[in-house]
């Protein structure tokens, strides 16, 4: 069954989401009633993983608000963004690549933003985990002025295996950090790159910052400590714009 709530299609009911997940209808998420158990489930968890989607568990007076009819405590939200693999796209991609990885970003105003600047620079692609990120809804979509509807955007597992992926495709590894020694304008975007922004509140994963081969920094004069992550990426993106088009 389908609707649509708060401008977001939904689908629910156990057997349509495994049917919408089989006919690889891109999905958000899944919102699942606190308690729900059995074999059906045992199924739709498994196509869950198997399509790297999350799920969330949720109290059923949620699900009743956002269906008119049984949802037999599963509720899927539809994506407003086809999504892609990096995997899938990053043979195709030329030897002056940007391609932005977004480390937990979750404020879907910055997901716009980033998005809206990463289009109008030649950004290739946006990464994002498939948990932990803003929802790519109705909201991002309009934040972005349309452009997550026009840029790929890769949802994937495992960051670190991406990154992982990027380095045997030739890219530098660029984090941005305040901590970061390089300036940024010594970052030669000429060659192809994978830039990695964090969320404001805990910056990139220790993790990623190690598998980084630059942490670049923004020179700071004033006595706030930091930029708003999409300000940030917007410098960073148009300096690669200027070197390619130098």
């Amino acid at each position: 069954m389908e609707r649509t709530q708060n401008k977001q299609q939904v689908i629910y009911g156990m057997r349509p989401v495994i049917e919408a997940l089989d006919g690889n209808i891109q999905v958000e998420r899944v919102l699942l009633q606190n308690g729900l158990n059995g074999s059906l489930l045992t199924e739709l968890r498994a196509k869950l993983r198997e399509k790297s989607v999350p799920c969330q568990y949720v109290p059923v007076e949620k699900l009743n608000k956002m269906t008119t009819g049984t949802h037999q405590g599963v509720v899927a939200l539809i994506a407003a963004v086809k999504y892609c693999s990096f995997m899938d796209m990053v043979e195709e991609l030329d030897d002056k690549s940007l391609v932005v990885m977004l480390d937990h970003i979750t404020d879907v105003r910055n997901m716009g933003a980033i998005a809206r600047t990463a289009e109008c620079t030649g950004v290739k692609a946006l990464i994002v985990p498939d948990h932990g990120s803003a929802a790519m809804n109705d909201d991002a979509v309009k934040t972005s002025s349309g452009a997550l509807l026009r840029l790929p955007v890769c949802r994937e597992q495992n960051l670190k295996t991406v990154v992982n992926l990027a380095k045997q495709y030739g890219y530098q590894i660029v984090a941005a950090t305040e901590k970061g020694a390089t300036h940024y304008r010594e970052v030669d975007f000429k060659r192809p790159t994978l830039l990695i922004m964090g969320n404001e509140e805990s910056g990139i994963s220790q993790d990623l910052l190690k598998m980084s081969d630059k942490r670049v920094c923004l020179p700071m004069v004033g006595h706030v400590a930091s930029l708003n992550v999409s300000v940030a990426a917007g410098v960073l993106m148009y300096e690669a714009l200027e070197q390619q088009r130098g």
